[in-house]
């Protein structure tokens, strides 16, 4: 609650002083946003592996369980920003209170309700962290040995065998295999969330600096972030029907990649019309214009001029974040999908830090002009571009190796359980085959590129 802005506010007709000091106000912000991280962190971190297990159930539905799943997610953020623009609007501080806490008492609830059905017995499974031991002992035991045993070995993980010196068992390493086989493909999802990012970053000083009065309506700067979620809520229930009826034989792999590259590109084509937009923006006259509080000048340009680059971002993240999931999900065994889940997670996570570490680097090493404090002063549109040749760049990258994750039918017609070693290394055994051809066509997953 306290990450909110702590301004003076009125309850009713009583005027609230705020009081606390400047400095005080200020650890208190990045003490909540702290305290904001851990708990979205930890509830990620259990989500996706109980969100791996109760998939098992839903067989050929998977795909189009990540697309409700996403459609309820930006529902439900469709009401938060509705919320957030109402209070923008009428100046009602006391729900930034109410909102927060009734969102958590509400959350204590259904978890109190629905807890018998989130009880599971995991089955043993690889997690990140012995995922990860396996590919430090496999590069250390590599090392050690100066790769002697390299011409033995089909792939260098199976140095972190325990029959080869290392300390893991064959099962572990041969799930650490196909994990690891994912890295490339997670490896360009870092750029496309940077893209996502400006929203609340380079779009919204955008919106913020554009003409918000519509008709006598001063339109809250959030109700643009609603704009962004239609696409979503619009195309994600259709999704099952463009992969089962207008592409019958790509249903698996290649629609999921089409997806993925057509979202990518536009989420470039959305920052590159951001570009355009911005240079548009400063041919308008400027005027005078109340937000929070102050009187800005801005420039005359309406803000609906630039609804087609939220709607652009809007539908790169519905095509992409579905397939990225149920990628990640089918393309390795059972006893690893929450953990493959969770490292897209964090990867994720990893690709809003990138965003904010390219905002901060840009501001410093262009003085302010690539990213400026005062947009009719400095050049927005030259990051816009910039970032838009990288999101290009990208999707060039991703289309050189989509080509190995096609095929994702070779553990449907399984469920594969850890509890039974001898049944698990038969399954691997009639998998050798398909993982034989995917290591031929992408040259093995040699040390560099798993590094990488």
């Amino acid at each position: 609650m306290v990450a909110f802005p702590l301004e003076d506010f009125y309850i009713g007709s009583r005027h609230v002083i705020n009081s606390i000091p400047k400095k005080v106000q200020s650890r208190l912000f990045y003490l909540a946003l702290v305290a904001t991280c851990l708990g979205t962190g930890g509830v990620r971190a259990i989500v996706c592996p109980l969100g791996a297990h109760s998939l098992q159930e839903h067989g050929s539905q998977k795909q189009t369980s990540f697309n409700w799943f996403y459609w309820i997610t930006n529902l439900n953020a469709t009401v938060v920003f509705l919320g957030i623009a109402y209070i923008q609007h009428s100046g009602a501080w006391v729900l930034v209170l109410l909102i927060p806490s009734m969102s958590s008492l509400m959350a204590l609830i259904t978890l109190h309700m629905m807890h018998y059905n989130l009880i599971y017995q995991p089955e043993k499974c690889c997690s990140l962290l012995t995922t990860f031991g396996v590919f430090v002992n496999a590069l250390k035991t590599c090392c050690l040995r100066h790769c002697h045993r390299c011409r033995d070995l089909t792939n260098w993980l199976d140095h972190a065998k325990e029959k080869n010196g290392g300390c893991y068992s064959e099962l572990h390493v041969e799930d650490s295999k196909y994990f690891f086989s994912l890295l490339p493909l997670f490896a360009f999802q870092p750029l496309y969330k940077l893209c996502i990012m400006q929203i609340p970053s380079g779009f919204y000083l955008q919106t913020m600096n554009s003409n918000l009065n519509l008709d006598g309506f001063l339109l809250p700067v959030a109700v643009m972030n609603v704009i962004s979620i239609l696409p979503v809520l619009i195309l994600a229930p259709c999704m099952k029907y463009f992969s089962t009826c207008l592409f019958p034989s790509k249903r698996d792999g290649p629609f999921l990649l089409t997806c993925i590259l057509a979202g990518h590109l536009s989420a470039a084509l959305s920052v590159m019309a951001a570009g355009f937009f911005e240079i548009h923006r400063k041919h308008f006259p400027s005027v005078e214009q109340p937000l929070s509080g102050k009187l800005l000048t801005v420039s005359s340009m309406p803000c609906s001029h630039l609804v087609l680059q939220y709607v652009l971002l809007g539908v790169a993240e519905t095509l992409v974040s579905p397939a990225f999931s149920a990628i990640s999900y089918r393309f390795v065994p059972s006893t690893i999908r929450g953990t493959s889940m969770n490292c897209l997670t964090l990867f994720n996570g990893f690709g809003c830090f990138t965003g904010a570490l390219l905002v901060e680097s840009v501001y410093l090493i262009s003085e302010g002009n690539w990213f400026p404090n005062t947009l009719n002063k400095g050049n927005l549109e030259s990051f816009f571009f910039f970032l838009a040749s990288l999101m290009l760049l990208n999707v060039l990258g991703f289309w050189s190796i989509s080509q190995r994750y096609c095929n994702l039918n070779h553990f449907n017609a399984r469920n594969i359980s850890g509890s039974n070693l001898e049944e698990t290394l038969l399954l691997r055994e009639k998998s050798l085959k398909f993982y034989g051809s995917t290591q031929e066509f992408s040259s093995s997953i040699d040390l560099w590129e798993t590094a990488l």
